[in-house]
Formats: C-alpha cells, structure tokens, sequence
C-alpha cells in the first residue's frame, strides 16, 4: 500500500513556480522581440542566423559551472542573484540602444541573457526534488515546464502586441520589471541545502566538481552520454532550424505581420501548455521507452511545416498550417523533456545533479550554435521549403537511432529507488 503523499504545492515550491512565471515572462518577450528587432533592422537571416548562434555560446559553456555552483551554494541565492543581474543587464541595453551600434550591442546583449539563464537552470532543475520528492517528481517537472510553456505563451503575444503599438522600448522596461521582481520574490524562497567541504581554491573545486559529474556519467551512467548525443544531434538537425526558421517563414516568406508571428510563437507556448498538462495527468504512465515515437511524430511535424511553404501554397492556408505543426511539436517536445528530466533526476545523487543536469544540458545545446549559423545561411541561399523538409529527413535518421537509447534510460529509471 503507498504512504500518502504531501501536497505538491507547498508554499516554497508554489513561490518557486511564480517566481519562474514572472522571470521566464521576461526571458520569453525578450527572445521574441530582441532577434525580430534585428531582423527587422538588418533584413538578414544569414545575421539573424549567426547573432543567434553567437548567443548560444555562453550558454552552453556556463551550464557546467552554474552546476558546480547550484550543488554547493543555496539555489535561492543563485535564482535571486542571477534574476538582479539580468535586470541590471537589461537596464544597461536600454540606455545604451540607439547610442552605439546596433549588431555589436545585440550580440553582447544576447550572449549575457543567454549565459545567465545557463547558469540559472541548474538551479531550478536541482531544487525540484528538494522540494517534490518520489511519486511527485513527475508532476513536479510537468508544472515547472508548463510555467515555462505559459510564459512563452504570453510572452509572444503581448510582446508582438507591444513591439508592433510600440517598439521595442516598452519590452525592455517591461522585462527589467519582470527579473527584479522575481528576485526579490526568490529571497523568501526555502530550500534545503547541505554545504559541501571545498576542495581547495576555487579553481580546483570547480575542476574536481565537474570531474565527479562525469565520471559518475561515463562509469555508473553511461546510457546519458547516448541521450546527449541524441538530443544534440536533434538540436543539431531540427530544433535549429525551426529556431531560426519560424520567424523566417513567417516573416519574410509567407510575408505576415509581427502580430502574426506573436501568435505562431503564443501557438507553441500554447502546444508546450498543453504538453505539460498531459505529462502531469499521465505522470507515472508515460514511458520513456516512446520517446522515439515521440520523436518521429514530430518529424512528421517538421515536414508539414516545409508542405506549408511551397511555392503552389496559399500563404493564408500556410500560415496557419505551420502554426498548426509547430503548435504540435512543442506538444510532443514538452512531453518528452519532463519524462526525460524525471528518469535523470531518478537516477542520479542529489549532491550531483546540478552538475549532472548542466552536463546534458550544456552537451545536449553545443550543436545549437553551429545549426543556427548552417540554418541561418541555408535560409539565405536555399527555399526554406526545401530546408525544412530537408531537416525532418536528417531528424528522422536520429529519431530511428534513439528507439534503444530511451528503451535502456527507461529500464535504468524504473530501477532506481524512489527518493
């Protein structure tokens, strides 16, 4: 018989789900205005394509060490901290746009946004099963992805609303507000910690840190280096070009508005909403062992969404049939990171899971700058029909690949003890 579970929202895990509404608002009118602002500004999809990439860089390389430091210092006080120096940072762009020149400005702006909020992450990821421990942690990650979901809803359509009314100004003081408010929110936040004896100067920490998030992967986890190789060839092959594509096709291809994109955009924080949902109501019962099927329908998605840009194509009929498919892979996509998260989470130490997490995390995003800049030239040089088509092909290759890898990760979690 199951001992009775506690209530999943407590009041540090229901302050750390609104701090996350207010903060991932923010983060979400900020990706969605900052690089529509520079393609508007430059006409370039190859620029847009590069500054994105450029942007990706720092994330990737402060995820392993906002691991190292999510393990070893409080988690509240690095979600505060970094949420103030996003605030400051933004604070500083808005003063400074219009002053000195455009792309350069950008591309700092967007390579700081991007390395805090890999930084941010292990945070976040490691303080759930502090807070929503055993049979909740299913439940738990869903919600945290659905406020991820609902932000990026939101976010789209009142930022398409705002930059089309206002411009881009009203977006940058709308954000600075969101990040000091989730800060200062964050401070009242309690979540277990355990400090850890330091292994000399901080340099050495760091480096036997990070050595015992991989050797606890390569010897007693192997089954994660394959699921990072799956999600950053996936990242590599798919989600690159839908990043890079989506404001593309609408924008430039089927010629639509800036409102029309907030709403393709609020479409996929709306099928990631919906994702969450699902995960948390199926909780236990959805398997990791579909992943690959999960993967494959999104293939289909993927090619849908290039059928939407022919040329023979009604760009009304387009429109609203690649909003329809991007609507659906952030369904699928959402489903599988929660039940994914879940099984790592299950299966690793807690004193090492912020470093575990930020190692697939900063593996699994490495190839996302290198498919950005592909992306951003085929998207110059090719029609984006063919490119879209052309990803789903190369998607469906690695989706067939990961049938054994979730098979094995999903026997793996369905061993490990209960926390």
């Amino acid at each position: 018989m199951k001992k009775n579970q506690p209530p999943l929202f407590r009041q540090d895990f229901t302050l750390v789900v609104i701090g996350q509404i207010i903060s991932l608002f923010g983060n979400a009118i900020l990706r969605f205005a900052l690089p529509l602002y520079l393609l508007r500004q430059t006409g370039s999809p190859a620029l847009f394509g590069v500054v994105g990439a450029a942007a990706f860089v720092p994330a990737v390389l402060c995820s392993p060490i906002g691991g190292v430091v999510a393990d070893r210092v409080n988690k509240r006080n690095i979600m505060a901290a970094l949420d103030f120096s996003t605030a400051g940072l933004m604070l500083a762009f808005t003063l400074l746009l219009g002053q000195v020149p455009l792309v350069p400005l950008m591309v700092a702006c967007l390579m700081l946004l991007y390395g805090i909020a890999g930084a941010y992450q292990p945070a976040v990821q490691a303080s759930i099963p502090l807070l929503a421990g055993g049979e909740r942690l299913t439940q738990a990650n869903a919600v945290i992805n659905m406020v991820g979901t609902l932000s990026s809803l939101l976010g789209p359509v009142i930022g398409g609303v705002l930059f089309g009314a206002f411009g881009i100004r009203p977006i940058l003081w709308v954000s600075i507000g969101c990040f000091a408010f989730s800060a200062v929110m964050e401070l009242f936040i309690r979540i277990p910690h355990q400090p850890q004896a330091a292994s000399g100067g901080v340099l050495a920490t760091v480096r036997q840190d990070l050595g015992d998030g991989w050797r606890f992967i390569r010897r007693e986890k192997p089954v994660f280096l394959s699921v990072m190789l799956v999600l950053a060839l996936f990242n590599l092959a798919l989600s690159s070009a839908l990043n890079v594509g989506i404001p593309v096709a609408v924008v430039q291809v089927l010629g639509m508005s800036d409102a029309r994109l907030g709403i393709t955009e609020a479409g996929m924080g709306l099928g990631g909403l919906l994702g969450g949902v699902l995960a948390a109501c199926l909780g236990e019962r959805l398997k990791l062992r579909r992943g690959s099927t999960i993967l494959l329908a999104g293939c289909l998605a993927t090619a849908g969404m290039g059928a939407a840009l022919l040329p023979w194509t009604a760009p009304g009929f387009g429109y609203w049939l690649l909003t329809a498919m991007s609507f659906a892979i952030m369904i699928l996509s959402t489903m599988l990171v929660v039940v994914l998260t879940a099984a790592v989470q299950r299966q690793t130490p807690p004193n090492l899971l912020g470093k575990v997490m930020a190692f697939i995390m900063a593996v699994s995003n490495c190839a996302s700058p290198l498919g950005q800049a592909v992306y951003g030239a085929l998207y110059e040089a090719c029609a984006a029909w063919a490119v879209l088509l052309s990803a789903a092909a190369a998607s469906l290759l690695i989706a067939l690949y990961s049938r054994r890898v979730f098979r094995e990760l999903d026997a793996d979690a369905g061993e490990a003890l209960p926390r």
